[in-house]
């Protein structure tokens, strides 16, 4: 990523903070992660790093647009994948967390990583997300992968 393109995610990401100021000040001199609300610029859904990562490793194929922004929390081993808000929040299944409207995401900046929390794909500030269509299809062949994968119940 170029530098322009740094400061483009940073201003797209700042955006979604009530005072972009001050959330710019708290990933330079802070805690380095930032609080932000989901539901205005785009919904964040949360998933288990195995499945996440898989997921992930399915969306970024030859031929089709690289991935929207995604984070990973190393602490909570969960990946979050930021979507286009849908107030209805229509995801659900076993381990899913989606966050909308009136929900909080820690966040770092797009330029480094910060405590457990680290972009696998950074903001570019064009506004791209995941195309909801796309995740859910990559999300189902990802589960079937590790449904195959799994050990027999009991071993």
């Amino acid at each position: 990523m170029t530098n322009t393109m740094w400061m483009r995610g940073v201003e797209w990401l700042a955006a979604a903070a009530g005072d972009p100021r001050t959330c710019k000040w708290e990933w330079d001199h802070g805690e380095g992660v930032a609080l932000l609300e989901a539901g205005r610029f785009w919904d964040v859904l949360s998933v288990p790093d195995r499945l996440g990562l898989l997921t992930l490793d399915l969306l970024w194929r030859p031929g089709i647009p690289v991935p929207g922004p995604t984070l990973i929390d190393t602490a909570a081993g969960r990946v979050g994948f930021l979507l286009p808000p849908d107030p209805a929040g229509g995801w659900v299944g076993a381990g899913l967390r989606y966050a909308t409207k009136g929900a909080w995401v820690a966040v770092p900046p797009p330029y480094r990583p910060a405590r457990f929390l680290e972009w696998l794909v950074p903001p570019d500030g064009s506004g791209t997300l995941h195309s909801p269509g796309a995740l859910e299809e990559a999300l189902r062949q990802a589960n079937g992968t590790l449904a195959v994968l799994a050990p027999p119940c009991g071993q």
